[in-house]
């Protein structure tokens, strides 16, 4: 889930997983133990859909807004989705966030992890973790509020 937040489209997030467990397995003699393996594997994973965004944007040279707009008419028109209307209206304010922001909120609150956990993953400072989180959930209350 982590991955198709992120990226949002299905069969994208479907291929981004496969390359984040190609990656393991091959990187998996490289594995130091200095963290937990769960916070590796999700390194990877996050490290892969971010790469994938960005690639994805400048393959279509879309805007920002243009890309995030594409982005919410999937999430509209996926067959997978199955949330209700405020959490469609919550997708929808997610996307209007930087990929940054975006992920350290639903790094916090849709997989619950603390602050070190997240720090540990991104390679952030817990401060600035928070601050981003909490400049991601006044955009995400603007938005809601105003839609």
């Amino acid at each position: 889930m982590h991955i198709r937040r992120l990226v949002i489209n299905h069969a994208d997030a479907d291929d981004i997983v496969q390359d984040t467990f190609v990656k393991v397995w091959e990187n998996l003699n490289n594995f130091r133990a200095e963290s937990n393996l769960y916070t590796w594997i999700y390194r990877i994973a996050t490290n892969e859909a971010l790469t994938f965004l960005k690639k994805k944007k400048r393959k279509y040279s879309f805007t920002a807004i243009d890309y995030y707009s594409t982005l919410a008419k999937t999430l509209e028109d996926d067959n997978y989705y199955n949330g209700d209307e405020i959490q469609l209206l919550l997708q929808k304010a997610l996307l209007t966030l930087p990929d940054k922001q975006r992920l350290v909120f639903n790094m916090k609150y849709y997989d619950e992890l603390k602050y070190e956990e997240i720090s540990d993953i991104v390679g952030t400072s817990v401060g600035a973790l928070k601050a981003s989180y909490h400049i991601a959930t006044k955009k995400i209350e603007k938005f809601i509020l105003n839609n």
